[in-house]
């Protein structure tokens, strides 16, 4: 600081009796605290007026933080999230006894002295010295109020709240001045009922009203002399005067603040002991904190808000600010979540599948043209315990999920689509033989991909025999026509369509440039394949998924919310004519047993290579959803395997997501109307009941001939997996081991490679 002019600012003698003034309040104040007497030396070393008076003047309170709620799109309650348990509350909404019994046992003399109490300190220092320890404090409640302003602001960060709450005396000196300001600007009663709601309480209650609801189960107005002491003598050491694990304890303190009251003539002293004559009478409620209490399994849906949250710009410019603000609470949050919706997705889910199964389902339902995600479930649990998950496996890995799962044929409408709008007749008819070779090389974005020994590909079963139209290859998913179809167009087209779809890989990689694409092989979520094919009964246009309608903070202001954004993948004309082809697929196809009574539904089936993954993507006019079926971890594969007590020899899109789609989807759909979904006269309809030679509707017509996923040195396993690598493929020699793995979190999702051609991913290829 520099020096004062003559005639303006403090003089010497005045500078002087002001760093003398804090040296002694300083020293005292610790003398309380016991520390050392070397302490105090040092405060007169270091402890300046200079340093005094650059200790910043305006003590900038944090927002306290607050319970967030959650509602869903009817305004019903989803869940409460918080950092901090506390609902802030003003004195008149408190119990007239809770100010009194916290300025008794906490701060006397709080209406007599200012921020800072001499006479307390002193008392203090001489009790504290004829006891040898540190029987009495000194602090005033402002003090106390500024200390908790600290921690608050120190919030979740372990060296900030070190730091708020260290015991130096550079801390004691900032405090002493923080409390002379608050003294001076909010004044006594706004002080008081500061205080009373940014304290801790203990069992994770901040505030009165939290505490009251916590130990007494209601609000903080309503609670009598007893209660209001109780809660009064906890504030000193929570744990050590918790009541609920030491009540006895609490009961001795609490009886210490009816003294005191009536000491201060607070209260009379006959209604001090009528009151110390009571039980605690405790009516304990538990924290109710986070997604984990949501029903109708939408815990996961919850965590998806909050992951939305915390990854949106609209919320904040860095992950850091988005944070605090989340931490911060007090937001009203209302969602797209359809309270019909998710119920039907959960008894669908109750009905086909249980938690405990070796493989699990997921299924996401969102609405065409809005992009609103009306529901999310899963079949485990959202939580900590056996047969329990908190990986939303709906949804991509940056937002909670996994690396996805493989689409397998449920990806063929995109190569359609993508055909369609590069001129391709739906009347184009290929050879589709039962197995083939196709030769390089293949167009892509860039370059062509090209192989010397081409790309060997094979149908399910060899009763699966050419030429097919486009209609009749969807209804049967044959992928030998699909293969030679995006041989003739080219990959571009196909990752363009996919990109302007919405389609991307859950673990954030791009599509990769390879021919084998038309299996489905890329990892992909329910959530993405659900946006996916509600493009095509939005008449083309595709909606990014929401799932926040609005905000508004503690003081009831909106905030601004991202919507979803529309555009044009593919003409009206495209999506019509796959309308058509995917209503083939639920009529006559592999989907029959998914199909919706009383209303056109369209959609397709598909299962990855040895069954890692079965699926049923579908939609009507009103609603598109995605149903996934299979191992999160991806080591399971679903031959001989029992799934909701149903025993299955093998698994198809059909027989297990497809009815769990159908289920949910009819109860979603319940009351709404059943407009007719717009279609074209293509012609060529195939008899369909196959699916891509995996026959979903579970009859198998003819052998499984193709080799299983790790065949271990060319052995055979049952599945018909599109690839080469065992005996009697063609260009194939023995398989390797294949790269299946992944972790309980969702680790790689890959179901084989070509050995041969490291071009090629795994062709997922099953239907």
């Amino acid at each position: 600081m520099g020096k004062k002019r003559d005639g303006g600012g403090l003089t010497k003698t005045q500078q002087a009796a002001k760093f003398l003034g804090v040296s002694v309040l300083a020293g005292a104040v610790l003398a309380g605290l016991v520390l050392p007497a070397a302490g105090a030396l040092g405060l007169a070393a270091k402890g300046s007026v200079e340093s005094f008076d650059e200790i910043p003047a305006n003590l900038k309170a944090p927002p306290l933080s607050q319970r967030t709620t959650i509602l869903d799109a009817k305004g019903g309650e989803i869940a409460k999230v918080y950092s901090r348990d506390r609902t802030v509350v003003e004195l008149k909404d408190m119990s007239p006894y809770l100010p009194k019994a916290i300025v008794a046992i906490e701060d006397a003399r709080f209406y007599q002295h200012g921020a800072i109490d001499l006479k307390g300190i002193l008392r203090a220092v001489n009790k504290n010295a004829r006891s040898g320890g540190v029987s009495e404090g000194a602090s005033t409640l402002t003090q106390q109020y500024v200390k908790n302003v600290f921690i608050e602001e120190a919030g979740d960060d372990p060296g900030k709240f070190a730091q708020a709450t260290q015991q130096t005396l550079g801390r004691k000196i900032q405090e002493l001045k923080y409390a002379i300001q608050v003294e001076k600007e909010l004044g006594k009663k706004k002080i008081l009922q500061n205080y009373l709601n940014i304290t801790f309480f203990g069992q994770q209650a901040y505030g009165v009203e939290a505490a009251s609801q916590r130990y007494f189960s209601k609000h903080a107005k309503d609670l009598d002399l007893a209660e209001s002491a109780l809660l009064a003598g906890i504030v000193q050491s929570p744990s050590r005067y918790d009541p609920v694990n030491d009540p006895v304890e609490a009961r001795q303190r609490r009886d210490t603040v009816l003294r005191r009251m009536a000491e201060l003539k607070v209260i009379p002293r006959q209604q001090a002991e009528e009151a110390a004559k009571k039980p605690l009478r405790l009516k304990i409620s538990r924290p109710k904190n986070g997604c984990i209490t949501a029903g109708s399994g939408a815990g996961f849906f919850c965590d998806y808000v909050r992951a939305v949250f915390l990854t949106d710009p609209a919320f904040g410019k860095t992950r850091k600010e988005r944070a605090k603000r989340w931490n911060e609470g007090g937001l009203r949050i209302r969602t797209t979540l359809d309270p019909r919706a998710q119920e039907s997705i959960q008894a669908a889910m109750t009905e086909y599948v249980n938690a405990d199964d070796p493989v699990a389902s997921a299924a996401t339902i969102v609405e065409p043209g809005s992009g609103k995600i009306l529901g999310m479930g899963q079949s485990r649990p959202y939580g900590f315990g056996r047969n329990q998950t908190q990986m939303n496996l709906s949804v991509d890995k940056a937002l909670g999920g996994g690396v996805g799962y493989q689409p397998g044929s449920t990806f063929k409408p995109v190569i359609a689509a993508a055909a369609l709008e590069r001129g391709i007749s739906p009347q184009q008819s290929y050879s589709s033989p039962y197995r083939m070779t196709l030769p390089g090389p293949v167009a892509r974005c860039e370059g062509q991909w090209t192989s010397t020994k081409g790309w060997p590909v094979e149908n399910e079963n060899t009763s699966e025999v050419g030429p097919y139209s486009l209609a009749e290859a969807t209804a049967k998913s044959v992928n030998t026509y699909f293969a030679q179809m995006i041989n003739e167009i080219g990959i571009c087209p196909v990752t363009q369509m996919a990109a302007k779809m919405g389609i991307e890989r859950a673990n954030g990689d791009k599509l990769e440039q390879v021919p084998s694409l038309a299996l489905g092989p890329a990892e992909m979520s329910p959530l993405t394949m659900a946006a996916a094919y509600a493009t095509f009964a939005n008449g083309g246009t595709y909606c990014t998924p929401v799932a926040i309608e609005s905000i508004t903070d503690a003081s009831g202001k909106s905030l601004a919310v991202p919507r979803s954004q529309c555009r044009r993948a593919m003409s009206q004309k495209t999506a019509e004519t796959i309308n058509t082809l995917l209503k083939g697929v639920v009529e006559d196809g592999t989907g029959k047993e998914a199909g919706l009574q009383g209303r056109d539904s369209a959609g397709k089936t598909g299962t990855s290579d040895s069954r890692y993954a079965a699926w049923f993507v579908g939609y009507t006019p009103n609603l598109a959803g995605a149903v996934w079926v299979g191992d999160p971890a991806h080591q399971r594969k679903m031959f001989q395997i029992t799934i909701g007590g149903r025993y299955h020899d093998k698994v198809f899109g059909a027989d297990t997501p497809g009815p769990i789609w159908r289920s949910a989807m009819s109860g979603a759909l319940a009351d709404k109307p059943a407009p007719p979904l717009p279609t074209v006269a293509i012609g060529g309809s195939g008899d369909g009941g196959q699916d891509g030679g995996n026959q979903d509707d579970g009859k198998n017509k003819g052998p499984d001939r193709g080799q299983g996923n790790r065949p271990e040195g060319g052995n055979p396993s049952p599945g018909g997996d599109h690839r080469p690598g065992g005996p009697g493929t063609p260009g194939g020699g023995p398989g390797g081991p294949g790269n299946g793995g992944q972790n309980g979190n969702g680790g790689p999702g890959r179901d084989w490679e070509f050995p041969q051609f490291p071009d090629v991913i795994g062709g997922a290829g099953r239907h």
